[in-house]
């Protein structure tokens, strides 16, 4: 059987000290023994199981509830002393019946959970025996508690202490390794920002090898617009020469022609003729010696120009024609 003490106040008598004790066997929703004590004198009652059911249907709480408000109320807690509230007296009409009430205090209200009939016990002495000896046991049984405790604390003292110079050797383990993998890193972060630079560099030389190259490569397009030109001023030249040679022929012919007469100026048409075709022979072939070098280096460097100054006839040409259509009228009338 298990047994719980408690000291209580009760409402009746506020100021005398009242031991409780209650005893059960599986728990308090089966029955349960109480003794009441107050040194002097001493009461004890039972109730039964019944009549447990008879007051939690009597308060509308469910039996399973109501045997935790017991536990609650009669196996006291030094947390709980204050929600409830315990009182003592006799009955009015049996001078030898004592009630014993227990109720929950809320926070303007209280309700009673229930009450006990005690009878008065005629030998208290035995009474206190056996609370006394109960109270010894308890405290030896704590005392035991508590060496088992103090030797388990030690244990874990003990194990504390080796855990934390573990840990201390763990964290200077620790360090020792980060230092050592720091230097290594730095090592090897040194190595990659030479490698770096270096390539860098080689980069750099490489660009201003590159920019040398293409500075000092001759710029295409400057050429050809240069050869351009210079095949321009000399179709110029060619055109002036071209121009200018056959005119002054033609001029000093026709003049010869108009101030002489066919009886003063002898017959020298066939002469004439061939010296013509002379000058027309010596003429083409000086043209067409000066325009083949330039030819060459235009159609080299420029087909284009090439072609398009292809199509259109040379100067010299119609300057030969020319030359063809101002004969002298002296010989038209040879051919007559």
């Amino acid at each position: 059987m298990e047994k719980k003490i408690s000291r209580i106040y009760p409402l009746s008598d506020p100021k005398t000290t009242y031991f409780l004790q209650v005893a059960w066997t599986t728990d308090l929703g089966s029955g349960f023994t109480v003794t009441l004590c107050n040194g002097k004198s001493a009461w004890t009652g039972t109730i039964s199981e019944v009549e447990i059911s008879k007051e939690a249907s009597d308060m509308e709480m469910e039996r399973e509830k109501y045997v935790d408000e017991l536990q609650k109320a009669l196996i006291l807690d030094t947390e709980l002393t204050s929600k409830y509230n315990f009182d003592f007296c006799e009955d009015k009409e049996i001078s030898e019946i004592y009630h014993f009430s227990y109720e929950k205090n809320l926070k303007d209200v209280s309700f009673k959970l229930g009450s006990v009939k005690l009878k008065k016990v005629s030998d208290p002495v035995e009474v206190i025996k056996e609370l006394i000896g109960y109270c010894l046991d308890y405290t030896a049984e704590l005392h035991v508690k508590n060496e088992y405790v103090q030797k388990e604390n030690k244990r874990l003292l003990n194990n504390w202490d080796d855990m934390h110079e573990l840990l201390d050797k763990s964290v200077q383990v620790k360090e020792e390794l980060e230092q050592e993998l720091y230097s290594k890193f730095i090592c090897v972060l040194n190595e990659k920002k030479s490698k770096i630079r270096s390539l860098q560099e080689k980069l750099k030389e490489a660009r201003e090898a590159a920019r040398q190259n293409r500075d000092s490569q001759p710029n295409v397009s400057s050429i050809i617009s240069k050869a351009e030109d210079y095949n321009a001023s000399t179709d110029e030249e060619k055109e002036s020469q071209s121009v200018h040679i056959p005119k002054d022929c033609a001029t000093l012919a026709r003049s010869h022609s108009l101030l002489s007469t066919p009886d003063d100026v002898p017959d020298v048409a066939p002469n004439r003729k061939r010296r013509q075709r002379q000058q027309k022979k010596l003429v083409t072939e000086g043209k067409i010696t000066k325009r083949e070098p330039a030819t060459q280096e235009q159609e080299r460097l420029n087909p284009a120009p090439l072609l398009k100054t292809s199509k259109s006839p040379p100067s010299g040409m119609m300057s030969l024609e020319t030359l063809e259509n101002t004969a002298d009228p002296e010989d038209l009338f040879d051919d007559m």
